[in-house]
Formats: structure tokens, C-alpha cells, sequence
């Protein structure tokens, strides 16, 4: 029970929040009818997740002792063998890609190009100064553009550069925490936290808020999708707030470690979450 237990949590069931992202096609959509194919697609994703979070924390092991959180994780803690780890996360991804094919093809691509990414950063990207979080948000965008070819509806430009802007700002947040958290010994636990600074990140994250900003707001507002749906306009005060909420939360709160954690515990965030998504989809659903 202690073994199965440990496998969950290194699993990181509190992570698939992440895979969230698949559902954006669905409600920029209203196409609500192909719920049941965008479940299938968001499970399979926290499949092909987990299985890479076990492949990484056994490479990582070493590195994650010197974490004040992630040393807790159960292959660092040595609460789940490495061997069990790996069998583990080897299934979690050969299951997924085998499940992705019951979607359709353009779906299964999408997520061999996603695993093929979390491999590439896994074992090399996450090395790469800047590389290492533009891979982070790429990964997003795969999400998003999964999400669309599941349920076979078209993607949109603006959408997928707020995506992509959305998670920069989040991985640039996690480095900058990382930083502030680990003080000397960051370069211990992640080689590339000695090439980054945390003026230099704030600078990257002010550009990255900018432009989101002026992103959505043009989405919202301006192109062809706004024309269509006059509503979603009103959604634009909660997204700002949303990014200065966690903004807040990042330089105020310390809080920046993990996307998941933040969206988890604030709940002002989660109802300006909810509220946004009320407005986005009222704006899909009443023209």
C-alpha cells in the first residue's frame, strides 16, 4: 500500500492541472458536445505527464536531495525504488502515445511531438539557458494544440500566442522563485540558475506581461474572433487581474515555485479563473 501510495504521489496527480490547457479548443469553441473526447484526451496527457515526471525525478534524484521541497519526492526520499520508478513511467508512456491513436492522427502526432519534447528537456534542454523555459512553455502550446485536433476544431493564432506568453510568464516566475529560495546553493540543484539573475528575470517577465497584455486584449477585442462574439471583450479585466494577482503572489507571497501550487491555494485566483471562463463561455454561447 506504502509502494502504491509513493507511485501516485510521484505521479504528481496535483500537476495535471497543467493539462487544463487541452480543454482552451473546447471552450473558444462552445463546441461542448465533444466533452467526452476532450476528457479522453486531458487523461491521456496526465498518462504521458506522469510518465516523464517518474523518468525525470529518477534522473534527477540526486539533485532533488539538495531541494528544501523536492527532496520529499518519493524517488529522492527513496520511498519508491528507481527500478519501479522507471518500469512505471515506461507504461504511463507507452499507454498513452498506444490510447492517443483511438483520438484520431493529427491528436497522436501531437503527442509524440509532446513526449519527444519532455525527453528533449528532460535530458538536455533543462541545461539550456532560456531554452529551458521556452521548452516549459512550448509544452503548453502542444497542450492547447492537442486539445484542438481532439475534439477537430481550428486553432487560433491569438490563442496560441497568449498560451504561449501565458506559460513563459509562468516559467520565468519558477526560475526567479528557485533563485530567491535556493540563494547560493541554486546553481547545486539546477546548473542554468547560475546564468540567471533575478533582475534579469523580472525584466523577462515585464516584457513577457506586456505583450500577453496587449495579446489578449487584441484577441479580445480586435480580431475576428471578438467581431464574432462582441462579449469576450468583458473577459479581458479578469485576465488582468488574474496576471497581477499572480504577479503578487510571485514577488510578494514567494509562491512562484509551482504553477499548480498557486492556482491551488489562492483562492482570489481561482475565482477570477472561474469567472473568466463564465464570461468566455457566456460570450461563445449568447452572441
Amino acid at each position: 500500500m506504502r509502494t502504491a501510495t509513493a507511485l501516485f504521489r510521484g505521479m504528481r496527480p496535483r500537476q495535471w492541472t497543467k493539462n487544463l490547457f487541452l480543454f482552451a479548443g473546447l471552450v473558444f469553441t462552445d463546441h461542448w458536445d465533444m466533452m467526452p473526447v476532450a476528457l479522453g484526451a486531458f487523461a491521456i496527457f496526465c498518462c504521458l505527464s506522469s510518465g516523464m515526471y517518474l523518468l525525470n525525478d529518477v534522473r534527477d534524484r540526486d539533485r532533488d536531495r539538495l531541494h528544501p521541497a523536492k527532496r520529499l519526492r518519493p524517488v529522492a526520499s527513496g520511498e519508491l525504488s528507481v527500478g519501479l520508478a522507471t518500469a512505471a513511467g515506461i507504461v504511463l508512456l507507452g499507454g498513452g502515445c498506444a490510447a492517443a491513436w483511438t483520438v484520431n492522427q493529427p491528436f497522436a502526432a501531437i503527442a509524440l511531438v509532446f513526449v519527444a519534447l519532455q525527453f528533449a528537456y528532460t535530458y538536455a534542454l533543462k541545461q539550456m539557458v532560456l531554452l529551458d523555459v521556452f521548452a516549459i512553455a512550448l509544452a503548453f502550446v502542444l497542450r492547447a494544440v492537442a486539445g484542438s485536433a481532439a475534439v477537430a476544431v481550428p486553432n487560433s493564432v491569438w490563442l496560441l500566442v497568449c498560451t504561449l506568453q501565458v506559460a513563459l510568464f509562468m516559467g520565468f516566475g519558477k526560475r526567479r522563485h528557485e533563485i530567491v529560495e535556493l540563494t547560493e546553493q541554486a546553481g547545486n540543484h539546477r546548473t542554468t540558475l547560475d546564468h540567471y539573475s533575478v533582475p534579469f528575470l523580472d525584466q523577462m517577465i515585464s516584457i513577457v506581461l506586456g505583450a500577453l497584455v496587449v495579446s489578449y486584449a487584441v484577441y479580445a477585442a480586435a480580431s475576428p474572433t471578438a467581431a464574432a462574439h462582441p462579449g469576450l471583450v468583458y473577459s479581458l479585466p479578469f485576465v488582468m487581474y488574474g496576471i497581477f494577482r499572480y504577479l503578487y503572489l510571485i514577488h510578494m507571497r514567494h509562491m512562484g515555485g509551482s504553477p499548480e501550487t498557486i492556482v491551488l491555494q489562492d483562492r482570489p485566483l481561482q475565482i477570477t479563473i472561474a469567472l473568466w471562463l463564465a464570461f468566455v463561455i457566456g460570450a461563445f454561447r449568447f452572441r
